[in-house]
Formats: structure tokens, sequence, C-alpha cells
């Protein structure tokens, strides 16, 4: 890019980018790995709170079939609703803005900690549904929101440490389920309904902070046409008051999306320009979860069990796996920068590959050979050190990356629908395939995550240090598209008919 005007600076980590990246991730981020972690530890209370609700109503108590369907229901319903929030994504972003998005999603949160802390008290395990379904929302929202903010508000050499951020946050989220979920603390009878209205916390935490940082830049100039305010927020953001350039490249991308406006999830879907970028996004986020992820954090305990941990024992063997994860995503902050989106994915996938295998042997092989449950648990643990390397912080930050503001928040939705529809199929399916298969179900996971790691190989380009220009040409040759005019990035390499739509 040629120097003109004012000396070219690298973007910096101010205060005011650093809490608002942590106020976004902890507020909504945080959220989401809590509540996919924090049902696991009181899954045998809460059971016994739906049996005995059902019989002080009937007089009867479930069978084993209507009992495991309804905790999967309970189960799934977090991811269900994840679905729901996914489709709101795209009206909500461009209405309200990506910060008050957020703002208005601690609604999600907020009323569903009150309804299952007062669960118990109503004796209703269907308040205990619908709020996961309302949680879920929360979740499907921040989930794709979070990496949109977050992506907008960051210069371009943090755009890969602050995409991997609500990951990381989503990783805090577990752990602290995990020990707050510890049978001393809250997994007993008397806490378990606070263990799940501890969610409301963080929602409430950012609904008064959030207000006070700014909303992104490019939303403002480019779909608010507010040019005072977009620079406002850059100067604050950047820590200085020269932000010429900046406006400028936001300017002209906001020319080139004047060609064709906004484009929907059914354009997104015709364009040939954006082929490849839109299948990549499918592939990489219905195989970061249909390769086993959720298996492992929804059902860590009985898989713990099954591999012979003592039971009393379980709970700690978890917390110290959650803590793995957070550690390992950890480090990707920083070595997403140096080793690439590419590399780390492909890692990522084939350290999962060959934990599942090796996992499906330990397991089939456990009563006959006494150091199996040992292999068992390092494949588990295995299995979550790859999942955090790549597979679980890259997919989003790649959404940001290959798609410009016009088509951003539609892709959002796409890949949000397929995340957490995949999630949804595999916490409602997964304790099914468990009984049926055996050690031998995590044998689909291993093929999956093949596939994924192949796909990746050979189609995925590198992102790294790129601008979203560079990026958008590289995707213009594999869609065999021309590159007219570089200088308007993505849309300039619509075929005529998208432009003329």
């Amino acid at each position: 890019m040629e120097q003109e005007g004012p000396v070219k600076r690298e973007g910096r980590l101010t205060l005011v980018l650093a809490l608002a990246t942590l106020i976004a991730a902890f507020g909504s981020s945080f959220q989401y790995g809590y509540n996919v972690a924090v049902v696991n530890s009181p899954a045998e209370v809460m059971k016994a709170f739906y049996n005995e609700t059902y019989y002080d109503r009937t007089t009867t108590y479930l069978s084993d079939f209507s009992l495991t369907l309804l905790w999967s229901i309970s189960v799934s319903m977090f991811p269900f609703g994840g679905f729901i929030g996914s489709l709101m994504v795209g009206v909500l972003v461009n209405k309200l803005g990506r910060k008050g998005t957020l703002l208005l999603n601690n609604i999600f949160s907020i009323v569903p900690a009150i309804l299952m802390g007062c669960s118990e008290v109503a004796k209703s395990f269907e308040m205990i549904i619908l709020s996961r379904l309302l949680v879920g929302i929360c979740a499907g929202l921040s989930s794709n929101v979070v990496p949109m903010y977050l992506g907008e508000l960051a210069p371009k050499n943090l755009r890969g440490a602050l995409g991997v951020v609500p990951q990381l946050f989503i990783t805090v989220g577990i752990l602290v389920a995990q020990i707050f979920g510890l049978r001393n603390l809250l997994a007993n009878e008397e806490g378990w309904t606070i263990l799940l209205g501890v969610t409301g916390i963080p929602a409430a935490a950012q609904l008064l902070l959030l207000p006070f940082f700014p909303e992104s830049p490019r939303y403002l100039l480019i779909q608010k046409k507010d040019s005072a305010s977009a620079r406002k927020a850059l100067q604050r953001l950047r820590g200085w008051e020269d932000v010429d350039r900046e406006m400028e490249e936001i300017r002209q991308e906001d020319e080139a999306e004047k060609a064709a406006g906004f484009i929907s999830v059914v354009k997104l879907f015709q364009m040939r320009s954006l082929r490849w970028q839109l299948i990549s996004v499918i592939i990489l986020m219905g195989g970061q979860q249909l390769s086993g992820v959720n298996a492992i954090y929804y059902y860590a305990d009985q898989i713990y069990v099954s591999a012979g941990v003592n039971t009393h024992d379980v709970q700690y063997v978890t917390v110290g796996t959650g803590a793995i994860n957070v550690v390992v995503t950890f480090l990707a902050v920083f070595v997403v920068e140096l080793l690439g989106r590419r590399l780390l994915i492909l890692l990522g996938f084939s350290i999962c590959f060959t934990a599942c295998c090796v996992l499906t042997a330990a397991l089939a092989l456990q009563d006959s050979v006494s150091w199996m449950p040992y292999l068992s648990i390092a494949c588990v643990i295995s299995y979550v050190i790859g999942h955090a390397l790549g597979p679980s912080p890259i997919p989003a930050l790649f959404i940001t990356e290959v798609f410009l503001q016009s088509s951003r928040s539609s892709a959002f939705m796409v890949g949000g629908s397929v995340h957490w529809l995949s999630n949804f199929t595999v916490g409602l399916v997964f304790p099914f395939i468990q009984v049926g298969l055996g050690p031998y179900s995590f044998i689909i996971f291993a093929v999956i995550c093949l596939l994924t790691t192949i796909y990746t190989f050979l189609i995925v380009p590198e992102t790294k240090a790129k601008t979203f220009m560079e990026i958008n040409h590289i995707f213009a040759r594999m869609n065999k598209v021309s590159e007219v005019h570089p200088e308007k990035e993505e849309l300039t390499d619509f075929p005529p008919s998208a432009l003329e739509q």
C-alpha cells in the first residue's frame, strides 16, 4: 500500500480497545462457554428433580428412555436457541449496530437466569428447558456478533489476536462452570439452581459498562453514514487524532459496496464471486462442531467414568481439562499471527483425528488392558488441546476476514446457523450413538476431522497479515472472476448479473 499523507502507524492495543474487547467477550462469549458446560456436573441432581417433579404431578416416575429424552432436549435446547439467535444476527446488527445488539442480547441472559434460579421453587422443569432455549439465543447472537464487533474495532495487525479473544472467554466460561460445578460447591441439591442462575451476572456487567465504549466505526460510517461519530470512535480506539488513512480505507469499502448494496443470505448463495468463501465457512463451521467437541464437553463425566476414573475424582479431572483448554486458547491468541490461521486449523484437526482414533481403541480395550484408562484420558486431553489450537477459535475469525461489510452479517448468519445446527444435532443424538456404538462412537468424529483437514489443506488459503483487499483477490482467482479494480475490493469482483440485481 503506497505511503501518502501522514506517516503510517502500526495499530496498537489501546486501553479503550482492550477494555471494549474484555467487556464484550466477558459479557457475551463467557456466557456461551458457561452454558455449554454448566449442566454437565449437576446432571444427576437435575434428572432426579425432573423425576420427582413428574412423580408429584402424575404419581409415576419417568421411564429411562423418557428421562434420557427429556434430558437430551434440555441439553439440546441451548444449541437450538443458538440457531434461532444466528438467524436474528443480520437484522439486529444492521438495525441496532454491533454494540446495540450486544446490549439488547443481555435480555436473553438475565431473564432465563431468573427463571432457572426459581425453577426448583416453582417445581417446573419446563422453566429450565425454556431458559436453556433463551440462553441459547443469547449465545447464538453473541457467538456471531462479538467476533464481528471486535474484528471491526481492531487494526489489521491485531485482528487475528483479538479475533481469538472471544474463544478464549468461551473456554474461561467452561472452566468457571466446571469449578462452580464441583459437588462440594454448587453441583448439589442445595446449589444447582444458583449454578444455573450465575449466567446473569456477566450480562448485568456488560449492560452497565459497554454503553461507555465505541460502536464499530465501519458500521457508523458505512451503514449509518455518520462520518463524525466514526472518526470520533476511531480516535478513541487508536489513541491518536489523525485517523484520515483508516477513514479513507473505510470510505473505499463503502464506495465499492454501493454497487451491490446489502447482500442477503439468498444473494450470498447465488454469487459466484463469494462461492469458495461460503463453502469454506460451511465446512469449517460444520467441522468445528461435528468433530465431537461438544460431545466431549456435554458428556465429559460419562467419558471419564467409562474410561475407568473413580466417580468422585471425575469432577477434578474435568476441571483440569478445562484449565488446559484455557491455557492452549490463551497461547493461540499469541501464535495466530505468527503461525497463521491455516496451519493452526490443519494442526488442530490432525490432533483431533488422531485422538479420536486412539480413544476408540483405548475404550474398546480398557477392560482387557490395565493402563488403557490412562490412555483414554490422555486422548481426551490431546483432543481438547488440538481443538483449542485451531478448530475452535479460527472459523469465526475466518468469516470476519473473507467477507466485507455488505456480506459479513449474512455470512455470519450462515456460519452461525451451521455451527448451531451441528451443535444441536450432536447434543441430541450423541447419547443414543453412545448407547448404540459404545466405544466406536468416536470413529464418526474421527472421519469428520479427517475430511475437514483434507479440505483445508486443498482449498483454504492463508489470511495472516493480509488486507481485506488481498484476501478477496485470492478468492477472486479461486472463484474465477475478474479483478478489474483492485481498490474496490470484493464487490468489483461480482459478475455483471449480480451487480444488476
